[in-house]
C-alpha cells in the first residue's frame, strides 16, 4: 500500500504546532516565572507576580490535576486515579528532588548555621502533591460515573478541584516543612484577597475548564467506559 503523501496539516501538527509548545515553555520558564532569570512581572509581591505564579507553578498544578480530572470524567474514577499516581509521582518526585537541592546547596555556601538543608521528599505536604492527584481524578469519576451529562461534570468537576485545593491549603500551613510552612502562613497573614486569589482562582478555572474538555472530547466518541 502506497504511504499517504504529507499535507500541511501533518508539517502543522507534527512540527510547528510543537515548536510553539516548546518556545511556549521556554518563555514562561525564564521570562514569566518570577525566580526565572529574565523575569519581567517583578520579584517582588503584586499583581503582576500574582499573574506570573498563576501561569508557572499554578499551571504546572493544573496540568499535572487536569489529565487525571479529564480521565476521570470521560473514563472513570480508576483511571483518574491511576493517571493522578503517575502524574502527581513525577511532580511530587520533580518538586521535592529541586527543593532539597536548592537548600543544601544554600547550606554549602553559607553553611548549615545560616542555612539549614531539608530533605523534602519527607514533606507531608509535597507527598499530598501525589495524594490530591490520585483524589481528583477517583473523586470526579465516582462523582460523575460515566455521565456526559455537563453539569453532573462540572458539578463533580469542581468539588473534586475544591476538595483536593482546601486539602493541599491545609497541608501547607500544618505540616510542610519549616520553609514552606512559613510562606504559607505569611501569605495568609498578609493581604487576604491575595491569598485567596493565588489559591483558587487555579482551582476554578481548572474545575471549569475541564469539564468543557471532557465534553467536546464526547462529541468525537472518546466516552466515559462501564464503571467497575
Amino acid at each position: 500500500m502506497e504511504p499517504e503523501r504529507f499535507k500541511l496539516a501533518d508539517i502543522i501538527n507534527g512540527f510547528i504546532i510543537p515548536m510553539i509548545l516548546a518556545l511556549l515553555i521556554f518563555v514562561l520558564a525564564v521570562y514569566v516565572n518570577p525566580t526565572g532569570d529574565y523575569h519581567i512581572f517583578g520579584a517582588d509581591q503584586g499583581l503582576g507576580v500574582t499573574i506570573a505564579v498563576i501561569l508557572t507553578q499554578g499551571f504546572a498544578q493544573m496540568i499535572v490535576l487536569g489529565i487525571p480530572l479529564v480521565l476521570g470524567l470521560v473514563w472513570n474514577k480508576w483511571a483518574g486515579g491511576a493517571a493522578g499516581f503517575i502524574m502527581g509521582g513525577a511532580y511530587y518526585v520533580i518538586v521535592a528532588g529541586n527543593s532539597t537541592a536548592k537548600y543544601m546547596s544554600y547550606a554549602i555556601l553559607y553553611g548549615s548555621e545560616v542555612a539549614h538543608p531539608y530533605n523534602f521528599f519527607g514533606d507531608m505536604a509535597m507527598l499530598f502533591y501525589l495524594v490530591n492527584a490520585i483524589l481528583i481524578g477517583y473523586m470526579a469519576g465516582a462523582l460523575a460515573n460515566g455521565s456526559l451529562n455537563f453539569k453532573r461534570m462540572l458539578g463533580a468537576s469542581l468539588t473534586a478541584s475544591l476538595t483536593t485545593t482546601i486539602l493541599q491549603l491545609f497541608m501547607n500551613n500544618q505540616y510542610a516543612l519549616t520553609p514552606s510552612r512559613q510562606m504559607s502562613v505569611d501569605m495568609w497573614a498578609g493581604d487576604l484577597g491575595y491569598a485567596l486569589f493565588i489559591s483558587f482562582v487555579p482551582c476554578l478555572a481548572l474545575g471549569i475548564i475541564v469539564p468543557i474538555l471532557a465534553k467536546v472530547m464526547s462529541w468525537y466518541g472518546i466516552t466515559a467506559r462501564k464503571q467497575y
